[in-house]
């Protein structure tokens, strides 16, 4: 079944991650799997198509969007597992990648539609792994994806009738972020949010425009859904203030809020927690950080009785459900406010992607597009959800200051900052310094996929063929 060791049936007591028994199969659970580098998501927004040098249009070597596809296969039942290919495997296969499996492990973990990640899962999908953990079926996107000799990954699955197809969520690939990264792009910004979401700042003609600014609208409203998929989960609001008011402290605006989606709003008892940032390249540094301000919350809710039994049948009782102690507030900025900050071509990707990243993340209730660079006490004070019983913020930043961002929060004596953690140096800087360091690799693993996409079409063609 292959010479790596991620190809081969482990033996009991040997599978990455528990049970170590074979589970049951059952039509409800469901099976993905990749490489999961990167979390991009979003749509492919005045998107440069020429990349390290190659016409890339076709955007051929992307999942359906990571996240996008897991989002369609967790509708298609009623647990989700997804398989994480070693960094070996894919050097083997595909090429280098950029972080680490322990960080892409973290990405899917904090996926709200996963139910469970599996480190270590062969790059060609073979049947005893998705029988193990009790998947009926797999699923993945209309493209073809090939191993190292050219053939197709998903034949074992697909010869077995346990193969599901979802279609490709239109979104930008890794390529196309490595593309900005090197050639310092700056096209792929997004001016104004809510003129975009008017159908006003896209190309084309009035209709396409229209077309394009409903199909990202859905695309938002598809990310507010909770664990299933299917329900309405976190709540989207954008912010509307003075361009003076979103850039720095100069100018104290409480600004107007605009419901996109109505999500479900906080429970009673719930702390309302905001943070705020750039979350460039969603990373794992924005992850962890993310999952201390939760453990932060939850050790607050035990030590006021938010845990006792009583307590939790109380909820149920009253509510029909048990929920957190906090509700997350995440506010993320616009793609000139980064640029001011930041200079070059940051950020990497534009603000409806940063969004549609974040809006994934189990830890996350709540987003609110455009919020202003400064938290100020007017905009604390404006929040929909009345003002925050804390505001978070991590211990470093990416983004050299002039002058400190959260006086308003401590001033108010709401702000509190997590404690250091293992992925504290990841960020948008810390990735492109990663790319920057192998571009030769890096541009001889697209040269290879061009070569691998033609053959992928080839197969492709066949099997429509042969339909």
């Amino acid at each position: 079944m292959g010479s790596s060791p991620d190809e081969q049936v482990p033996l009991p007591g040997q599978w990455p991650v528990d049970p170590q028994e074979d589970v049951p199969i059952s039509e409800d659970r469901i099976w993905v799997d990749g490489c999961f580098d990167f979390s991009h998501h979003g749509e492919p927004l005045h998107s440069p198509l020429r990349v390290l040098g190659v016409l890339n249009a076709r955007l051929n070597d992307s999942h359906p969007g990571h996240a996008g596809a897991m989002l369609q296969a967790r509708r298609l039942g009623t647990a989700l597992y997804v398989g994480i290919h070693s960094d070996q495997a894919i050097l083997e296969h595909k090429g280098p990648t950029v972080m680490s499996l322990e960080e892409r492990v973290a990405a899917v973990d904090a996926c709200r539609w996963a139910t469970q990640s599996v480190p270590h899962a062969p790059y060609v999908t073979y049947l005893p792994w998705v029988s193990h953990y009790g998947c009926k079926y797999v699923v993945h996107g209309d493209d073809i994806t090939s191993d190292s000799d050219g053939n197709d990954c998903y034949r074992f699955v697909k010869a077995a009738g346990r193969f599901r197809v979802v279609k490709r969520t239109p979104g930008i690939s890794t390529t196309d972020l490595v593309g900005r990264m090197l050639l310092c792009t700056k096209n792929h910004f997004v001016k104004s949010v809510k003129k975009s979401l008017a159908g006003e700042e896209w190309s084309g003609s009035a209709e396409e425009r229209q077309k394009s600014a409903a199909d990202l609208l859905q695309r938002i409203k598809d990310y507010a859904t909770d664990e299933s998929g299917l329900r309405p989960g976190p709540r989207v609001w954008t912010w509307t203030g003075s361009g003076t008011a979103k850039v720095d402290h100069v100018v104290e605006e409480a600004g107007s809020f605009e419901t996109l989606v109505d999500g479900k709003g906080p429970k009673p008892g719930q702390r309302i927690v905001y943070v705020d940032g750039g979350f460039d390249l969603f990373s794992s540094g924005h992850i962890e950080f993310l999952r201390c301000v939760t453990e932060v919350e939850e050790s607050n809710g035990r030590e006021r009785g938010w845990y006792d039994p009583e307590q939790q049948a109380k909820r149920l009782k009253e509510h029909g459900e048990d929920y957190p102690p906090a509700y997350l507030v995440a506010g993320i900025h616009d793609d000139d406010v980064i640029n001011h900050w930041k200079g070059l071509n940051y950020p990497i990707m534009n603000i409806f992607e940063r969004g549609l990243c974040v809006l994934q993340c189990r830890y996350i209730h709540a987003v609110i597009f455009s919020a202003p660079f400064t938290p100020s006490q007017p905009y604390l004070e404006a929040l929909p959800l009345g003002v925050p019983d804390v505001v978070y913020h991590g211990p470093t930043t990416f983004i050299p200051l002039t002058y400190d961002p959260y006086a308003g929060p401590k001033k108010m004596g709401i702000f509190r900052e997590v404690h250091q953690h293992a992925f504290q140096h990841v960020n948008a800087g810390e990735i492109v310094g990663r790319i920057l360091k192998s571009r030769e690799a890096y541009e001889a693993r697209q040269r290879a996929k061009l070569d691998k996409g033609v053959a992928e079409d080839l197969v492709k063609s066949r099997e429509q063929a042969s339909t």
